[in-house]
């Protein structure tokens, strides 16, 4: 095996470069599930790939229903800001903030994903 970055050779098992540093993208092969759709004992969960965004509750970082972390999920923001967006909508008279909080609560369905890098 060669380095890409300088052409030095390298034992099969090198992790790193020994002359310029670069790594040599050899990961180590996890061992495959038992069952089809089965994650390996200690995987993080996998999430939805990007384009495939889905409005879900996520019951990890609920306060009340995971509604807000939903929501923050969805549309990439902080999870404070959600949850301030929200107070404030249950201000505006009509109380439409506690109005679109019960139906989401009754309708999104739940998901144990925590928030995804926000």
């Amino acid at each position: 095996m060669f380095c890409t970055r300088c052409g030095t050779s390298l034992d099969s098992s090198a992790r790193y470069c020994v002359a310029c540093g670069k790594a040599t993208f050899s990961a180590p092969e996890s061992p495959a599930p038992d069952f089809p759709g089965e994650r390996p004992a200690g995987a993080p969960p996998q999430l939805p790939p990007p384009g495939n965004k889905r409005l879900h509750r996520i019951l990890a970082d609920k306060k009340i229903a995971g509604v807000c972390a939903g929501y923050a999920e969805y549309f990439a923001m902080d999870l404070t800001l959600m949850r301030l967006i929200w107070i404030g909508l249950l201000l505006v008279p009509p109380h439409i903030g506690l109005i679109g909080y019960l139906i989401s609560w009754a309708v999104l369905p739940k998901s144990e994903l925590p928030v995804s890098g926000i």
